[in-house]
Parts: structure tokens; C-alpha cells; sequence
């Protein structure tokens, strides 16, 4: 019995690091071809389509959908406390940088989605005569890496001043679809 379980448990850690892989080959793809849209820059962040409570913007790209009473929706709150859980030791709160690594506020006003993938899942090191600025990948974190989109939209609504320096008080609520997509990427089902 023992021994099942072992190899259930093992191949549950194999599936989860094999999803891991396949999004950080997605994002080295999108960020080799250049991503397709700007957080502001070319392309208009307003959302235009839903799918299973995800918003996109006329390129395709993840985006934020907040209603005039303030409720956000489901992936702009989870990328709030995504974003707070993992992200802003270094980024600083709400995206507004620190001493040690950059606004991503700022960053994701020019950067595509495909090069914000890329980043988080390769990392990302900067060099000069003054300083050394690296940041890990974290393409094998399912912490961060099942939750990237997520990150991406909360930040590119800090980016447009669409949402401020502030948790979400009121959000839509996660739907099946991304319920199951967040158990299969870690590993639960």
C-alpha cells in the first residue's frame, strides 16, 4: 500500500511539473514572437469578450473588467493577492517598486503580455557598471506560475490607474472554469 501511494503521489508532482513546463514553453514563445499587445501603448485595455469570467481586449490579451460600483472581477482580486503573496517583497506594495526591483506599475505600461510571461517564468537579469539586478524565474513556482495571468491583469489595471492602492473589496466570483484550471495546475485533479 505503501508503496502505491508513493508512486500516486509521485506521478500527482509529475503532472503538476509537466503543466509547469508546458506554460513556461508557452511563454517563451509568446515572448520570442514578440507578444502581441501593449498594456497601454498599442493596445485599448477595455475588455470586449468573457469567457468563463476571464475579460480580454480586442487583441486577445488578458485584461481587467471593473464596474462602476467598484466590483472587480475574478482575476483582477486573485492577481491582488497573488501579486501580495509572492511578488511585492521585492516590487514593493501595489506594484509600485522599491529600492530593490522596479515598478511593475510603470513596467506594464510598454511591456507585451507575452514579454510579462516570459519574465516571470525565465527570469530576468540586468547588469551595468552601477548594479546588479536579477530576477528569478519562477516558471516552476505553481504559487506564481498557475497564476500568471492573474498577476498580469491585476497589474495592468495599477498600470492604466484603472484600480488603486487598494484590496478589492468587492469581485466576481471564481467560476468552474477557473476552479478546475487552477486544481489541475496544482495538482489536485
Amino acid at each position: 500500500m505503501r508503496r502505491s501511494i508513493c508512486c500516486y503521489q509521485y506521478q500527482k508532482v509529475e503532472d503538476t511539473l509537466l503543466r509547469i513546463i508546458c506554460l513556461v514553453a508557452a511563454a517563451a514563445i509568446l515572448a520570442a514572437a514578440g507578444g502581441s499587445a501593449f498594456a497601454d501603448g498599442s493596445g485599448d485595455p477595455t475588455a470586449v469578450k468573457s469567457e468563463d469570467g476571464k475579460y480580454f481586449d480586442k487583441q486577445g490579451n488578458p485584461t481587467y473588467k471593473i464596474a462602476p460600483d467598484g466590483t472587480v472581477d475574478w482575476y483582477t482580486y486573485s492577481g491582488y493577492r497573488r501579486y501580495h503573496s509572492e511578488c511585492h517583497v521585492c516590487h514593493g506594495p501595489d506594484g509600485m517598486g522599491s529600492s530593490y526591483a522596479p515598478a511593475l506599475k510603470d513596467s506594464l505600461k510598454t511591456m507585451s503580455y507575452g514579454d510579462f510571461l516570459g519574465v516571470v517564468a525565465s527570469g530576468r537579469q540586468n547588469v551595468n557598471t552601477a548594479q546588479e539586478n536579477v530576477m528569478p524565474a519562477f516558471g516552476t513556482n505553481p504559487n506564481v506560475a498557475c497564476y500568471m495571468d492573474d498577476i498580469y491583469v491585476y497589474l495592468r489595471a495599477r498600470a492604466n490607474d484603472a484600480w488603486g492602492r487598494a484590496r478589492p473589496e468587492k469581485h466576481e466570483d471564481k467560476s468552474e472554469a477557473y476552479k478546475a484550471a487552477e486544481d489541475s495546475c496544482m495538482g489536485q485533479h
